[in-house]
């Protein structure tokens, strides 16, 4: 079993959620609700990692937040 970070931003046009996992080449998604996206990037990740030896060159740290005034 293997975790993976996602990150989450919603369009502002379409109004979907849009969903990336940092460093894995092809793992994106969207939906119309949290779940959905989440469903959908499950999908998109088994289905990778089903095709081939997947090779990461990054690995995910965190977020930070900027302020600018």
């Amino acid at each position: 079993m293997k975790t993976f970070t996602a990150i989450v931003e919603k369009d502002l046009d379409t109004k979907l959620y849009v969903g990336y996992v940092p460093g894995f080449a092809g793992a994106h998604s969207q939906g119309e609700t949290l779940d959905e996206l989440q469903e959908n990037l499950h999908e998109v990740i088994e289905m990778l990692l089903e095709d081939e030896a997947v090779v990461f060159k990054t690995e995910f740290i965190g977020t930070q937040q900027i302020v600018v005034q």
